[in-house]
C-alpha cells in the first residue's frame, strides 16, 4: 500500500520594491506627482518639488513637463523663476548646472573637461540683470535652467545636451555678499580688461571642449549684453537671447498685430510708428529688429529709423541729451527741438504712435491715461507690456481691455486668463521668448551653421508670424497657442536652417538636399522624447 505525500505549498516570494511597484503604471505615477505638486499653495513651493522630482526621476519629470506645458512652463519659467532666483542660495539642495567662477580664472579649460562630454546647447548668464529683478549675482542660475527645461519641452534637445552655466563672477548688490548663506563669491564685479579676458578665456574654452556647442547669453547687463554678443558673434555659434530672441518673437507678434491694425486703419505696415518704453538691451534689441525687417520692405535706414521712438527713465531720448549711453544713441531723436519731454502720456500725444511697446519693467507705467491717449488716436491700438515678472509689467490686460472698450490688440511678456468684456471673451498673447531660442537652437545644431547671424533671426520671426492656424487667426490672436510649441518650433528651425545654407555657413549636406515637407518630417523626427518601458526611464530621439 503506497502513501501519497503531498508537499507543502511553497510560498509566494516576497517583493521588496526599490523603485515604481510593478503594478502601478505610467499613468498612476503621472497623476501621483501631479497631486502632489497641486497641493503645493504657492509658486515657489511647486518650483522646489519640481526641481526634486526631476532629481530623482528626469523621465517622469519631462512627461509632466510635456504632457502638462501651459501649467508647468509658468513655474519653471516666468513668473515663479523670479522668485527662485531671488531666493535661490537659500532654497539651493544640490549641484544644478555649472559655475564658472571668477576664481577659475586660467582654469576654465579644465574646468569644462570635467563635464560629461557631448553638450550641443549652453544657456550662459552673469547673472547680473535677472529679468527685472537686477543683480543677482551667482543666485541667476535658474534662469539658464529653466530655458534649458524649455529647449527639451519646445525643440526635443536632449536633456544631456544641456549645459547650464552661470558665470559667477560677483555681485554689485551689497545684500547678497552680506548674506551668511550666498552661494557665490563675495566681491564686487569685474570692469574693463578683467571681465574681457574672463569671457575670451570662457569662450575659447567653451569652443574648444563642446565643438558642437551653441551658447546662448542670458541676462547680461545691457552694456555687456552689446558688447559680447558683437565681440563673439563672428566667431563662436553664439546669441543673445535678450537682443535677438526677444527681437523676434516682437518682431513676429507686431507683424500679426500690425495686420489686425492695419485692417481697421488701412495704414501700410511701413508706417507704423513704434513708441518704446523702456531703452535696455531688450528694448533696443527689439527695436533694431524692427528696423531690419522695415529696410527689407524698401526703406532705408534712416526712414525705418524715423518710424522709431525711444523712451527711457528721463524721457524721449534725444541727440542732444548729455552723457547718453552708446547703446540709445542709434535711435536718439534729432527732429525734436522742443523742452524735454518727460511724461509718457505728453510723449504718446507728441509722437500718436501706432503700437507702444513696454520693456521698462516698471509695474504699472501704462495708466489709463496713457491707454487712452493710444485709443484715441488709433481704432485699435497696438500695446504689449513685455516687462517680466507679472509684477513688472506695466500694463494688466482686464485694464487694457476695459480701457480701450475692447479694441486693443494685446501681448505680454507673462501669462494672463481670458477676459470677458461685454460677453465676449478676449485671449491675451504672450510674447514668450520661448516660440523664439528654441527653435532657432535647434536650428543652428541641425544644419551645424558657424554662426548665427541676423537675417537667420528675422527669418525665423517671419516664420513664426506664420505659423498661426485658421482657427488662431480668426480668433485675431497674435500669437500661436503655446501647446503647439513643438510644431512651431520645427518651422522656425526650417526657416532658421534654410536661410544659413543660403547663406554658404551650413554644414548638413543631408538636411541641405531634403525638400521643404521632408526637412519637416526629419527635424521633428530628431526631437527627444521621454518613454517608459518596464519601469526603466528611457528616451526616444537623436538630439
Amino acid at each position: 500500500m503506497s502513501v501519497s505525500v503531498m508537499s507543502p505549498a511553497v510560498p509566494a516570494p516576497i517583493s521588496f520594491y526599490t523603485s515604481i511597484p510593478p503594478h502601478i503604471t505610467e499613468t498612476d505615477h503621472v497623476q501621483r506627482s501631479l497631486v502632489q505638486l497641486r497641493t503645493k499653495s504657492k509658486g515657489l513651493e511647486q518650483y522646489i518639488f519640481l526641481n526634486g522630482l526631476k532629481e530623482r526621476d528626469p523621465s517622469l519629470f519631462y512627461q509632466i513637463l510635456l504632457s502638462n506645458m501651459m501649467e508647468i512652463i509658468p513655474i519653471l519659467y516666468t513668473p515663479t523663476v523670479g522668485d527662485a532666483c531671488s531666493f535661490y542660495s537659500h532654497i539651493w539642495r544640490h549641484p544644478e548646472g555649472l559655475y564658472i567662477s571668477i576664481k577659475h580664472k586660467g582654469h576654465i579649460r579644465q574646468i569644462l573637461r570635467a563635464h560629461p562630454a557631448g553638450a550641443k546647447i549652453s544657456v550662459v548668464t552673469d547673472g547680473s540683470r535677472i529679468l527685472g529683478l537686477g543683480d543677482l549675482g551667482a543666485n541667476g542660475l535658474p534662469i539658464s535652467i529653466g530655458k534649458l527645461d524649455l529647449y527639451v519641452a519646445g525643440a526635443g534637445i536632449r536633456p544631456s545636451s544641456t549645459l547650464p552655466i552661470c558665470l559667477d563672477v560677483g555681485t554689485n548688490t551689497k545684500k547678497f555678499i552680506e548674506d551668511p548663506l550666498y552661494i557665490g563669491v563675495r566681491q564686487t564685479r569685474p570692469v574693463g580688461s578683467e571681465m574681457d579676458e574672463f569671457m575670451e578665456e570662457f569662450m575659447s574654452a567653451m569652443s574648444e571642449v563642446f565643438p558642437e556647442l551653441v551658447v546662448q547669453f542670458e541676462d547680461f547687463s545691457t552694456e555687456n549684453a552689446f558688447k559680447y554678443l558683437d565681440l563673439f558673434r563672428s566667431r563662436y555659434r553664439v546669441f543673445n537671447d535678450d537682443i535677438q530672441g526677444t527681437g523676434a518673437v516682437v518682431l513676429s507678434g507686431f507683424l500679426n498685430a500690425a495686420r489686425i491694425s492695419s485692417a481697421a486703419s488701412g495704414l501700410p505696415l511701413s508706417e507704423h510708428r513704434i513708441l518704446f518704453f523702456g531703452a535696455g538691451s531688450s528694448g533696443i534689441g527689439v527695436a533694431k529688429q524692427l528696423v531690419s525687417f522695415f529696410t527689407e520692405l524698401g526703406l532705408s535706414v534712416d526712414e525705418a529709423k524715423k518710424q522709431i521712438y525711444t523712451v527711457d527713465s528721463k524721457g524721449l531720448i534725444t541727440a542732444d541729451r548729455e552723457g547718453l549711453q552708446e547703446h540709445k544713441k542709434f535711435f536718439a531723436r534729432t527732429d525734436y527741438q522742443g523742452p524735454a519731454l518727460t511724461s509718457l502720456v505728453d510723449i504718446v500725444n507728441h509722437v500718436k504712435p501706432t503700437a507702444l511697446l513696454g520693456l521698462s519693467t516698471i509695474g504699472g507705467a501704462f495708466t489709463e491715461e496713457v491707454v487712452k491717449a493710444m485709443a484715441a488716436t488709433n481704432n485699435r491700438p497696438i500695446i504689449f507690456p513685455l516687462s517680466n515678472p507679472v509684477s513688472k509689467c506695466e500694463l494688466s490686460f482686464q485694464d487694457a481691455i476695459n480701457w480701450t472698450n475692447g479694441r486693443v490688440v494685446f501681448a505680454s511678456g507673462s501669462p494672463y486668463n481670458p477676459v470677458i468684456y461685454e460677453g465676449t471673451t478676449y485671449e491675451a498673447g504672450q510674447g514668450n521668448n520661448m516660440y523664439m531660442f528654441p527653435g532657432i537652437g535647434l536650428g543652428v545644431i541641425l544644419s551645424k551653421a558657424k554662426h548665427i547671424t541676423d537675417a537667420m533671426v528675422e527669418k525665423a520671426a517671419i516664420a513664426l508670424s506664420s505659423s498661426l492656424n485658421e482657427e488662431e487667426n480668426s480668433r485675431e490672436l497674435v500669437y500661436p497657442r503655446l501647446n503647439r510649441i513643438r510644431d512651431i518650433s520645427a518651422q522656425v528651425a526650417l526657416a532658421v536652417a534654410r536661410e544659413a545654407q543660403k547663406e554658404g555657413i551650413d554644414n548638413n549636406i543631408v538636411l541641405r538636399n531634403l525638400n521643404d515637407n521632408e526637412a519637416l518630417k526629419h527635424i521633428t523626427g530628431k526631437m527627444w522624447k521621454p518613454c517608459y518601458e518596464s519601469h526603466l526611464k528611457l528616451g526616444v530621439g537623436r538630439l
